[in-house]
């Protein structure tokens, strides 16, 4: 049994991973309805977000614990490159809705939820989430929570003793350990994801819906192949593009078939570590990636707000959409501590034009059906942004100190 297990981890995950995307695509199509199958995916995403929370908190304890050289220079550069990319999406969301502008068919009935009505009900519940209990921050996992109360408990604990320390930094080199286990499996959680996804909705998604997915999933790959390597060789002065295409394969596979940022944050973390970044830095900076850069949510709330004003002939000057590339990126920033995300951001940003809630509500409807799409591209771009960006300001600083760039 060993020597099959050791044989299983010698192949390519990406490899393992591919078979089991295919496998899942044609169990799907041939005989859905099979739940047992669909577990499999369940299970691997329901490992990861169980032991992710706790791997965040203690890492982030761990290397605070410690006193060292100050890593706040890359911290400092990663959250910058995070709110200027969040905001540069939104405002190639604005150019490729004007460029591209969609109608939309809209119903009678609305989706019988609740959203914010402005900006200051996201930063409340973003402040809300901050200062919220550290056990319930854990058990629900609220990451801004979880972030904030382990630098605080991190820094008081750097005057404990020896043994403190160490027993700290073993338990999260025990749930570090424990992750590699649960990633080893993710060829078959993904299949079961795969078979999930196309055994319920079939292949119907891509075509309903297509210009609106097209304009959504456009700007949201514009970024990725575009604007980022831009962001990349001003902090590597070097080709981007290998780097690109790593934190693609090691990030945004895994991220799309879960559709969560939470479950993609052991892979990030796992990605770092392989690349040789420094520990202390990422155990901050991915989770609060995870929080705070949010790429794909600013390009989804802006364009299904387009889309909505131009189906009701509103016309959006150019101080407008300014306007609104603002109000996505600071919205976009607390997308993770509202329920339902991103799409539950849509209202507040139709409130800019006027646009009543019962229209804004039919809006995030369709939102939610085409979001085994568009959820699942707009967590692939996070979530890998966050690994992306996260290696690129450290490879800055490398650069800075003449230090070899490997990757």
């Amino acid at each position: 049994m060993k020597k099959l297990f050791e044989a299983w981890n010698q192949i390519s995950l990406v490899k393992r991973i591919v078979v089991g995307l295919i496998i899942g695509t044609v169990l799907g199509l041939v005989c859905p309805g099979t739940g047992g199958v669909a577990i499999l995916g369940d299970a691997f995403v329901g490992a990861l977000k169980a032991v992710a929370p706790l791997l965040v908190f203690f890492l982030i304890v761990s290397s605070l614990c410690y006193s060292g050289k100050s890593h706040g220079g890359v911290i400092r550069t990663v959250i910058i490159l995070y709110m200027f990319s969040t905001f540069l999406a939104a405002v190639i969301a604005v150019a490729s809705s004007m460029l591209f502008p969609v109608s939309l068919t809209l119903s009678a009935e609305a989706a019988d939820m609740s959203a914010p009505q402005g900006i200051a009900d996201v930063l409340r519940n973003l402040l809300m989430n901050i200062v919220s209990n550290p056990v319930k921050a854990l058990t629900e996992a609220n990451y801004i929570g979880i972030l904030f109360w382990a630098v605080l408990l991190g820094f008081g604990l750097r005057g404990a003793g020896e043994t403190t320390k160490k027993t700290l930094n073993d338990l999260s080199s025990a749930f570090s350990k424990v992750v590699t286990w649960i990633i080893s499996f993710a060829p078959f959680g993904i299949l079961g994801l795969v078979y999930n996804t196309v055994s319920t909705n079939g292949l119907s998604a891509f075509t309903e819906y297509g210009k609106l997915l097209a304009v959504l999933v456009g700007s949201m790959l514009f970024i990725y192949f575009v604007t980022n390597p831009i962001l990349v060789f001003w902090c590597i002065r070097k080709n981007p593009f290998p780097l690109i295409f790593k934190c693609l394969k090691k990030s945004a596979i895994t991220a799309f078939f879960t559709r969560s940022s939470a479950a993609n944050i052991p892979i990030n973390m796992e990605a770092c570590a392989e690349m040789g970044l420094d520990k202390d830095t990422y155990s901050v900076t991915i989770p609060l990636g995870s929080a705070i850069n949010m790429d794909g949510a600013a390009i989804t709330i802006t364009v299904m707000t387009l889309a909505t004003a131009h189906t009701l002939g509103i016309n959006v000057d150019i101080p407008s959409a300014i306007v609104l590339s603002i109000l996505a990126t600071l919205s976009a920033c607390g997308a993770s501590g509202v329920a339902g995300g991103s799409l539950l951001l849509i209202p507040m940003a139709c409130g800019l034009f006027g646009i009543p809630n019962e229209v804004a509500m039919q809006v995030v409807g369709i939102g939610f059906i085409i979001g085994v799409i568009q959820d699942s591209v707009e967590t692939a771009l996070n979530s890998s942004s966050d690994l992306l960006l996260s290696a690129s300001a450290e490879f800055r600083q490398w650069r800075k100190e003449n230090k070899e760039i490997v990757f």
